[in-house]
C-alpha cells in the first residue's frame, strides 16, 4: 500500500527532473543562435563591415527632405526642410518662410503639396510647417548626443531641381554663438560642409548613424564654412508647436493655382528630375519608390511583381542628360541613353547593354508622373 501510494509522486518528480534538463539544454542552445532583425528605416541599414553605404544614407535621407518655397507679393523665397515626425510636420528655418503669404513644398520625387505654418520662432531661426499628405515616414533625430569636433556629416539641401545638393564635411567647431537678420545662434556646430541658398533648413546628418544632429541654417559668403542649429537644443521647442497644432485648423493654399502657371523650362527640369529619380531608386533596388512615380494608367497595365521582375537583376544604371519637348498638352517627352549592368547567370561578369529610353511625364491629380516608358536597344556604330 505504502509503495503504490508514493509512486505517482516520485514519478512526477522524475518528469520534473527530465523536463528542467531539457528546457536547459534548448536555452544553451537558443543563446548560441543569432536572431536575424530586421528593420526598413534608414539609422538601422549596414553593410557587411557595420558602416552605414553614404549611397544608401543620402537616397533614404532625400525622401524625407523637402525644398520649401514660399511667396509673397513681392518675391519668391527657397529653402529645404526635412520630415521629422509621423504627423508630416517638416522642420526649417525660420526665415525661409516668415514672409511667405503661401507655402509649397516639393518631395524628392517631384510632387507638389501645400504646407501651413505650426510655429516660428521669433528670436531663434526654426519653424515647423505641416503637409498631412506626407504623413507616414520620418528622419530620425538625435535627441540625446551631441558630435564631437572631427565627426564625419552629410549636409543635405533641396533635393530637387538645380537646388538638389549633398555636401560632406566634418564638424570642425562647437560652441559658436553670433546674430543674423534679426535671429540669435547659440551653440551653433561649425561645419566644413558648405551652406548655400537653398540649403537653408536642411538636415545635417551624422555619417556613422544617418542621424539628423542639426539643422543648416548659415554660411559664410566664400562658401567655406557652414552654420548648423543643434537639433537637441531645440526639440523641445518643435515638439511643442508639433503636439498643440490641429490640422483642421491650418490654413493651406491650393497647388493647382501654382501648377497652372507652371513655366516650360520649370516643367522640362521637373520632368527631368523625376527620370534621374526613377533611374536612382531602380539602381539602389528601392522598386517601391519607383514604382510610386508611375501614372495610374501604368499601374493598371503593370503589377509590382511584374514591374520589379523587370529590373530585378540591374546591378548598375548610368545615364546621359536627357533631351525633352513638351507638347501643347503639357506633355514632356524625354530621350536619354541609358547603360544597364544585368547579373547574369551563364557569364562570370555582368552583362552590358546600352538603351535609347524614352520617357513620358505628365501631371496627374496635380502631381508629375511617368506616364509611358519606351525602350530600344542602342545599336553600336559598326552595325
Amino acid at each position: 500500500m505504502i509503495k503504490s501510494k508514493h509512486a505517482p509522486m516520485i514519478l512526477s518528480g522524475v518528469i520534473l527532473i527530465f523536463g528542467f534538463i531539457i528546457m536547459g539544454y534548448m536555452y544553451q542552445q537558443w543563446k548560441q543562435e543569432d536572431m536575424p532583425i530586421s528593420n526598413p528605416v534608414i539609422h538601422q541599414i549596414t553593410t557587411s563591415n557595420q558602416e552605414l553605404d553614404l549611397k544608401s544614407i543620402i537616397h533614404e535621407a532625400e525622401k524625407n527632405v523637402i525644398q520649401i518655397e514660399g511667396q509673397n507679393e513681392d518675391s519668391t523665397m527657397t529653402g529645404s526642410g526635412f520630415l521629422y515626425n509621423k504627423q508630416g510636420d517638416i522642420i526649417t528655418n525660420a526665415h525661409v518662410i516668415k514672409d511667405a503669404d503661401v507655402i509649397y513644398v516639393r518631395t524628392a520625387d517631384a510632387q507638389i503639396y501645400p504646407a501651413a505654418v505650426v510655429g516660428v520662432g521669433e528670436d531663434t531661426d526654426i519653424a515647423v510647417i505641416r503637409v498631412p499628405q506626407l504623413a507616414g515616414p520620418f528622419m530620425y533625430v538625435e535627441k540625446e548626443k551631441h558630435p564631437e569636433v572631427g565627426d564625419e556629416v552629410i549636409a543635405l539641401g533641396s533635393p530637387h531641381g538645380f537646388q538638389n545638393t549633398v555636401t560632406l564635411g566634418i564638424i570642425s567647431g562647437q560652441e559658436r554663438n553670433f546674430s543674423v537678420d534679426g535671429f540669435n545662434y547659440n551653440n551653433a556646430y561649425q561645419i566644413s560642409a558648405q551652406i548655400a541658398e537653398g540649403n537653408s533648413g536642411g538636415p545635417l546628418i551624422d555619417r556613422k548613424t544617418g542621424n539628423v544632429v542639426g539643422i543648416n541654417s548659415v554660411g559664410t559668403k566664400d562658401g567655406t564654412i557652414g552654420f548648423s542649429i543643434p537639433i537637441k537644443d531645440v526639440i523641445e521647442q518643435i515638439e511643442a508647436w508639433s503636439n498643440a497644432a490641429q490640422t483642421e485648423e491650418l490654413d493651406f493654399a491650393s497647388t493647382s493655382d501654382l501648377i497652372s502657371t507652371k513655366d516650360p523650362e520649370k516643367l522640362t527640369a521637373d520632368a527631368e528630375y523625376l527620370i534621374t529619380y526613377f533611374l536612382d531608386s531602380i539602381e539602389l533596388r528601392d522598386y517601391v519608390n519607383a514604382y510610386a512615380l508611375l501614372a495610374s494608367e501604368m499601374l493598371s497595365k503593370t503589377s509590382y511583381k511584374d514591374f520589379r521582375d523587370k529590373y530585378i537583376d540591374f546591378t548598375k544604371v548610368t545615364s546621359d542628360e536627357p533631351e525633352s519637348t513638351i507638347t501643347e498638352e503639357n506633355l514632356v517627352h524625354s530621350k536619354l541613353s541609358v547603360t544597364i549592368e544585368k547579373r547574369s547567370e551563364d557569364e562570370e561578369k555582368p552583362t552590358k547593354e546600352t538603351y535609347i529610353y524614352t520617357f513620358i511625364t505628365k501631371y496627374e491629380n496635380d502631381q508629375l508622373k511617368i506616364s509611358s516608358i519606351l525602350t530600344e536597344k542602342q545599336k553600336k556604330k559598326d552595325e
